[in-house]
C-alpha cells in the first residue's frame, strides 16, 4: 500500500511515516520546505530507501498540491491511503473576547480547507484494494463535549468531522473506508510536554485501522485511535 501523509516532518506525521515504513508500506511524506533540515526524514530514507518518497506539500497551496497530484498520476503512483494530518493550534486560551479573526482564517485554511484541497486533487490516485482517508481530528471537536477556549483549533475539527462524515456517504459504496480520528492527546510540540499519549502508540492504532485490523462500528466516523467511537 501507498499513503499520502501531510505534515510528516516532525511529531504525529513523522510517527506515522516510521510506522507505515516498518509494515512495508509505501511513503509519500508531504512537507511545506522539504530543502529545509529534515534530519529525521533524510534518516528514514537511508533505512528505508525508495519507499519513502519526500514531497513539497503546503495544504494552502491548491496549485502546488494539484500539480504534485500530477506528477504522482503521471509516475503512474497510486495510493491506498490518506492520511490528513498537518494542522496548527492557534490562540490558545483564548476567549472570544480578545479573539484574533487571522487566527481564524488561518487555522481553517490549514486544519479544513486543506484536507479538502488534498482530498480534491490527490481522490483520483486512491485505487489500490484497501482505501481509506484519514482526517486527524481532535476531542476538541465533539460538540457534546465542548469547552470554552481554542475556538481557532475546536471549530475547524468539528468542521473536519463533518467534512468525513460527507466523504463516508459520498464514498462508501466505493469501498473507501472515512473516518475522522483522535489520535489522543500527545506528547508532541502541539500537544505539549505533560500530554500522556506517545505519539508511537498512536500511529500503531491508526495504521491498524488503515489496514483494518480495527474495525469501527458506529454510525458516525469519529473514532479515537483505537478505533473507539467518539462522542460527535
Amino acid at each position: 500500500m501507498n499513503i499520502l501523509i501531510t505534515g510528516a516532518g516532525r511529531g504525529l506525521g513523522y510517527e506515522l511515516a516510521t510506522e507505515a515504513l516498518k509494515r512495508g508500506h509505501g511513503v509519500i511524506a508531504g512537507v511545506r520546505r522539504p530543502d529545509q533540515d529534515q534530519t529525521a526524514l533524510s534518516q528514514l530514507a537511508a533505512t528505508y530507501g525508495e519507499k519513502l518518497t519526500v514531497a513539497q506539500l503546503d495544504v494552502t497551496d491548491e496549485e502546488g498540491i494539484a500539480a504534485l497530484a500530477a506528477k504522482l498520476q503521471g509516475q503512474d503512483r497510486t495510493l491506498g491511503a490518506i492520511i490528513n494530518n498537518a494542522a496548527v493550534l492557534t490562540a490558545r486560551d483564548t476567549q472570544i473576547e480578545e479573539l484574533d479573526f487571522q487566527d481564524m482564517l488561518t487555522t481553517m485554511d490549514i486544519n479544513l480547507y486543506g484536507p479538502m484541497r488534498v482530498v480534491k486533487h490527490f481522490l483520483p490516485l486512491l485505487t489500490e484494494p484497501e482505501l481509506s482517508i484519514i482526517n486527524i481530528s481532535s476531542e476538541a471537536g465533539s460538540i457534546t463535549n465542548a469547552y470554552s477556549g481554542d475556538y481557532p483549533y475546536s471549530i475547524s475539527k468539528t468542521a473536519l468531522n463533518m467534512f468525513s462524515q460527507q466523504l463516508h456517504v459520498y464514498l462508501k459504496e466505493r469501498g473507501v473506508q472515512v473516518l475522522g480520528v483522535h489520535p489522543g492527546w500527545m506528547h508532541t510540540d502541539m500537544g505539549g510536554a505533560e500530554a500522556p499519549t506517545n505519539p508511537t502508540q498512536s500511529a500503531e492504532g491508526i495504521m491498524d485501522l488503515i489496514e483494518k485490523r480495527t474495525t469501527p462500528e458506529g454510525q458516525f466516523m469519529f473514532v479515537d485511535y483505537t478505533g473507539k467511537d467518539m462522542k460527535i
